[in-house]
């Protein structure tokens, strides 16, 4: 049976582990954060017996003195033949101090009675023999967060473990309130508006008579045009940066007529260029 990817994720504090850790979530990993080194072997076996999926964990100073066991547990792990990859996270010290600052988190190691840079200069010596047993090593001296699960995905990522970022176009009714989760917020409320067509009012953007009557505008066309545009130049940019997800919230009066057909041509005009779409229509009730 082939055995599951199985990384150890360690290093120094505030080097990035916890962000490394949730790139590894995005990647369909089982991902355990600060896990206590003795329970390491018992993690190992439960990897052994459960086929298809990768693991991943961080085991750091946080552990306190059990984790200056880490390197015999390891080396007992190779001796049984389990193989396993070791990601040792580092940046250099001012990096570490200032992350440290800004955050106004104490460092592990500080304990009333250490200074934070003689908590860091502990740290590395204590860490010294575990980075040589590395892996791999990344320094995040000079990353952002885009730069780092960038990196993590071309080493523990495959063409299957990381999908397209999900967009979700949603319509709504601006006087339900605008949805908090909104990443775009389209405003149609300046559209014709099928309510106060008798034959309309008691239709949806769904329904065949409301497209027909929105589609005899120009700005329906132009608006839809331009916001594709937009669209085109702002969706590689956020895959760039690292969004695993796009909210486009289109709104009208109601969240019935308008929004409801402009958020289906959007989405259907993203499915055509192959993105990972999901529709919502907020006030109907449905989901496609």
């Amino acid at each position: 049976m082939e055995q599951n990817r199985f990384v150890i994720i360690t290093g120094m504090s505030g080097a990035g582990k916890t962000q490394v850790l949730r790139t590894l979530e995005d990647l369909n990993y089982f991902c355990v954060d600060n896990l206590p080194v003795m329970l390491l072997p018992k993690f190992v076996e439960l990897s052994r017996q459960t086929p298809g999926r990768n693991t991943a964990m961080v085991i750091d100073a946080r552990g306190g003195d059990s984790f200056a066991s880490l390197v015999e547990i390891m080396d007992e792990m190779q001796a049984n033949g389990f193989d396993f990859e070791l990601l040792f996270l580092d940046a250099d010290d001012a990096t570490l101090i200032r992350r440290y600052k800004e955050t106004r988190r104490r460092h592990p190691l500080e304990k009333g009675r250490n200074s934070l840079a003689e908590s860091v200069f502990l740290e590395r010596t204590s860490l010294a023999e575990v980075k040589q047993r590395a892996t791999a090593v990344i320094d995040t001296s000079h990353y952002s967060n885009s730069m780092l699960k960038e990196e993590i995905g071309h080493l523990f990522g495959d063409d299957t473990s990381a999908p397209r970022m999900l967009i979700v176009v949603q319509s709504f009714g601006f006087k339900h309130g605008l949805p908090l989760d909104s990443d775009l917020v389209l405003d149609v409320r300046f559209l014709p508006n099928p309510f106060y067509e008798t034959e309309l009012k008691k239709l949806t953007g769904n329904d065949k008579p409301v497209q027909d009557f929105l589609n005899k505008f120009p700005e329906t066309f132009k608006f839809l045009r331009m916001e594709c545009e937009m669209l085109n130049f702002l969706i590689p940019k956020y895959e760039k940066e690292g969004k695993s997800q796009l909210v486009i919230s289109v709104g009208c009066t109601g969240g019935q007529h308008r929004s409801v057909y402009i958020a289906n041509n959007l989405c259907n005009y993203l499915r055509l260029k192959s993105y990972r779409v999901e529709l919502l229509h907020r006030e109907l009730n449905q989901k496609d």
